[in-house]
């Protein structure tokens, strides 16, 4: 359920929506329960931004620049605010939609995906699972920020069916290989940040020009196949296991609206190389959860139950530090590039992003409303993941992305 407190003038996050009336894809912001339409605000004149102007999709405005996000958002805040002339607040009405009833869209063109691996915590319990008699960090943990590359033709919006994923799995005491669906399917309850203007080939982006870089962010769910991941990982990192579908939430919420979320980064030791300290503190104190509604649940009428609580404010690795390191060597990022934060997870049980730290790879199976449990997901479950922010009486909803296994 849309609550029309978190998307208030303070947060004005950006998508892309389509109407019944009208099926072009076009920029918009969410406003309380309503979606306005800034393709329309534009060509009315009550908005400066020719990079919305006929926009598909929000690249080119985020090519633009944090001057021209900036000048946008002032815009729009003084629209909707009580300064409004009765002139404006007319014409934004007959520019907006209730949110219900538009579809969304991938807010842009994602050309490059980097999923990263930044809770420590996660990483932690993950060491734990699959390698309890060593120590659970690799010896780079701390030092580096770990990530992989994903792939970008599979990034789908919020809603969309998964398919459960075939390929190639060791059973447990098998001597070969087999090829079928993975049993082990599971999701990753991350944060990702979309990147703006982008860098010249060869020229690295300092840990300092965060703002500059990175538009704002999306909730994320990268879903994973554990047993098809345990089979190829080594020695070259995710692959199959991996690239069959990343979700993400339709609203791109901006570092702007989240500036008053930021909190203190966790203490480092070692402290990093100097090219990944930046000035500014980049945490930010994000409550998280992770639902589960099987067909079973659905066909009785039973809402979703909630399986995991967590909070941002703990990433080991935050987005100025991942920011400097996938440049650091000189790579291009470029405007829709999207990088996932890696899982969200805690130390205490129930704060897990992934089920496979929340049911102990499948052996500590989770009990469900209804009698049900789950150790990895089974076709018909549907995974909802949502965010908010919330201090001191203000609130800044980053929505929810869900998905449906399908076999």
């Amino acid at each position: 359920m849309i609550d029309p407190r978190d998307y208030g003038p303070d947060n004005l996050p950006f998508g892309i929506v389509s109407t019944a009336a009208d099926a072009r894809p076009r920029p918009a912001v969410a406003f309380a329960d309503r979606a306005i339409d800034l393709d329309a605000l534009v060509a009315r004149n009550l908005l400066d931004a020719e990079s919305l102007r006929g926009a598909t999709t929000l690249n080119a405005f985020l090519a633009a620049g944090l001057p021209a996000w900036r000048a946008v958002r002032a815009q729009l805040q003084q629209l909707l605010g009580p300064s409004a002339s009765d002139d404006e607040r007319t014409a934004v009405a007959a520019c907006s939609f209730p949110r219900e009833a538009v579809t969304m869209h991938l807010p842009a063109a994602v050309g490059d995906y980097v999923d990263f691996y930044s809770s420590i915590e996660h990483a932690t319990n993950l060491g734990r699972i699959l390698r309890p008699n060593a120590e659970p960090l690799l010896p780079n943990y701390r030092h580096v920020p770990i990530g992989y590359h994903g792939r970008s033709g599979t990034v789908v919006l919020s809603g969309t069916p998964i398919r459960r994923p075939h390929g190639q799995q060791l059973p447990p005491g098998a001597d070969a290989p087999r090829f079928g669906p993975s049993g082990a399917l599971d999701v990753e309850l991350e944060l990702g940040w979309f990147a703006g203007p982008g860098n010249i080939l060869g020229e690295p982006i300092s840990a300092d020009n965060v703002r500059e870089h990175v538009f704002g962010y999306v909730i994320v769910n990268d879903w994973s196949a554990r047993d098809i991941q345990a089979w190829e990982y080594q020695p070259l990192g995710p692959f199959l296991g991996k690239s069959f579908a990343t979700s993400i939430s339709p609203w791109i919420v901006t570092l702007d609206a989240l500036e008053r979320f930021r909190v203190a980064e966790p203490v480092r030791e070692p402290e990093p190389l100097p090219y990944l300290r930046s000035a500014e503190s980049w945490g930010y104190d994000i409550e998280l959860e992770m639902l589960l509604q099987t067909a079973r649940m659905r066909e009785r009428g039973e809402p979703p139950a909630t399986v995991s609580h967590t909070n941002f404010r703990a990433m080991y690795w935050t987005a100025a530090q991942q920011l400097a390191h996938v440049t650091s060597n000189g790579a291009r990022i470029r405007p829709g590039d999207l990088f996932g934060t890696g899982t969200i997870s805690g130390t205490a049980q129930g704060t897990q992003g992934s089920f496979i730290e929340l049911t102990s790879r499948g052996s500590n199976r989770l009990s469900l409303p209804g009698g049900e449990t789950r150790g990895f997901l089974e076709d018909g479950d549907t995974v909802i993941l949502c965010g908010r922010a919330v201090r001191d009486g203000n609130r800044i909803g980053l929505g929810c992305v869900s998905g449906t296994i399908v076999a």
